[in-house]
């Protein structure tokens, strides 16, 4: 066996990803040495994971409930809800849980500290397979500018996958239906302003030539991809924080496990947490 913090990882040479030849290993060695980087994301944050124990052509699967696991997390219950969730707390627990199978990571918009008062708004920009990467850079400047406009400060990260993903930062000052509301509301002001690029409807039949503005991230119980994380889907693709000056340099799947590194040295997002923007004075 070999371990990985201290973490025992049994089966470490299973195939992961099987075109690009990532083992279970490389997965716990990717997540412990990004680690420290993803832990403001996750702890005391509710947590959803996608767990591929068969590797991502096997049967993955959405996991937010803890089940027989009980080491390096902590359950948790939301008032009036009989099931648990769960939490991590530490650098080992996002080892663990690459050690349990765990491909991806979703965190919720709140901490456990404060459930209801969520203090991380998610923008998903989702295009349709026909918008160029020109379209959807544009797209992204645009949502930035209404952001701007507010006096909010956001932050920009690949999806890993289409799209990009733009985080704002608040302090914990309003309920789960104002969140969303205002959420919503910037979705709705940049479809109203650019009705030839955004779309709010869901339905992806209704998205030709646009890009999904996805408000829905900021719901109660909804999730956000957390910035690090891997994806399950082929390439090892990861959904990494850049520069907004990066924009036009990195494509939303450029990121991987293969090259990762040379994104780590500068820390874009270093201020994130210090960012207590209110949504309501």
């Amino acid at each position: 066996m070999k371990k990985v913090l201290g973490i025992e990882i049994t089966n470490p040479s299973k195939i992961i990803y099987p075109k690009e030849k990532v083992t279970k290993l490389d997965v716990a060695n990717y997540y412990a040495g990004v680690a420290k980087f993803m832990l403001p994301f996750l702890d005391k944050r509710l947590i959803s994971v996608i767990r591929c124990h068969q590797g991502i052509d096997g049967k993955c699967f959405f996991k937010k409930h803890p089940t027989t696991e009980t080491e390096h997390i902590k359950p948790f219950k939301l008032k009036g809800d009989k099931e648990e969730y769960f939490y991590l707390y530490d650098e080992v627990g996002i080892v663990n849980q690459a050690q349990m199978g765990t491909v991806e990571f979703h965190f919720w918009a709140s901490n456990v500290l404060n459930i209801d008062k969520p203090d991380i708004m998610t923008f998903d920009l989702d295009p349709d397979k026909n918008v160029s990467i020109d379209k959807l850079r544009d797209a992204v400047l645009n949502l930035k500018t209404i952001l701007d406009s507010l006096n909010l400060k956001a932050f920009l990260k690949t999806s890993g996958g289409k799209g990009y993903h733009i985080l704002v930062p608040f302090a914990s000052n309003c309920g789960w239906e104002e969140f969303e509301k205002f959420a919503k509301n910037v979705a709705l002001l940049a479809e109203q302003k650019w009705a030839n690029i955004f779309t709010t409807n869901i339905r992806k039949e209704n998205r030709d030539k646009k890009i999904f503005v996805d408000y829905l991230r900021n719901g109660k119980g909804a999730t956000c991809v957390c910035p690090f994380s891997l994806r399950a889907r082929e390439g090892a693709k990861i959904s990494m924080p850049i520069q907004w000056k990066d924009l036009e340099k990195i494509k939303p799947n450029d990121v991987n496990i293969f090259n990762f590194k040379e994104y780590l040295k500068i820390s874009p997002w270093k201020n994130f947490f210090k960012n207590k923007q209110k949504i309501f004075e």
